[in-house]
């Protein structure tokens, strides 16, 4: 069976058309799945609107991503797990792409990521060199990964003690463990990170972690991108204002 895993804080926004994406592409496959959603600490109506969409919730007060995805993989019960951030969308395309590397025998994997709406013009220019990297490297994107419970237990589960780039570390421990597949197909997830911090803001953030090092990673209070107050989504905000 498969299981999705979304782990989800304060996304009632975007939640909703991310389990409608996974629900068509999981039925179009033929084969049993869940939708696990890993609630973490969320005080808005993420859960409600998991539940109606017919995903499992499990509450989780960690505000940490790792351990949020952990819980979500414990409550699953599916022999393949596919992790998708709650603002991302897949398509048939790439969860079908995903099963098959599975039973051909992949470990894990992930995809290339393209952003929604617009995004700044430095984040178009990196953007492409980003997914070459990571190809090159065959490293997951953070918001789509998938592999086998088998090497997911192997591996030990996301580490618990980074606060950010849990993925590459993860998609470093499933190597280990067998074939990592990067698939040609892409998901699509929401650029309001992009839009909602400028570059010189990304930018600082980016030097604090160099001048810090490893250590940095292992603060919450570090990342302001990923775990700041910022939730709004400047193009969402636009929307509602027409």
């Amino acid at each position: 069976m498969i299981s999705f895993i979304v782990p989800a804080y304060d996304e009632e926004a975007l939640i909703g058309r991310t389990l409608e994406a996974l629900n068509l592409a999981a039925q179009s496959l033929g084969e049993a799945y869940e939708i696990v959603v890993a609630d973490d600490a969320s005080s808005d109506q993420t859960a409600e609107i998991a539940k109606a969409h017919g995903a499992r919730v499990v509450r989780v007060e960690r505000r940490q991503i790792a351990a949020t995805r952990n819980a979500g993989a414990r409550e699953a019960t599916g022999d393949k797990l596919i992790f998708v951030d709650a603002d991302t969308l897949v398509s048939e395309a790439v969860v079908r792409a995903a099963i098959q590397a599975i039973n051909g025998g992949a470990s894990g994997g992930g995809s290339a990521v393209n952003f929604d709406g617009n995004v700044p013009r430095y984040a178009e220019r990196v953007h492409p060199a980003m997914i070459r990297i990571f190809r090159a490297l065959g490293l997951a994107c953070g918001c789509f990964l998938f592999c086998t419970r088998r090497a997911f237990e192997a591996a030990g589960g996301f580490d618990e003690t980074l606060f950010a780039s849990e993925e590459i570390t993860m998609s470093r421990a499933l190597k280990r463990q067998g074939r990592f597949v990067v698939l040609r197909e892409s998901v699509t997830t929401s650029g309001r990170k992009l839009r909602m911090y400028s570059g010189r803001d990304v930018l600082r953030l980016f030097a604090s972690i160099l001048l810090a090092g490893p250590k940095a990673l292992r603060s919450r209070d570090a990342l302001e991108v990923w775990y700041g107050g910022r939730r709004e989504d400047p193009d969402l905000a636009m929307v509602r204002q027409q």
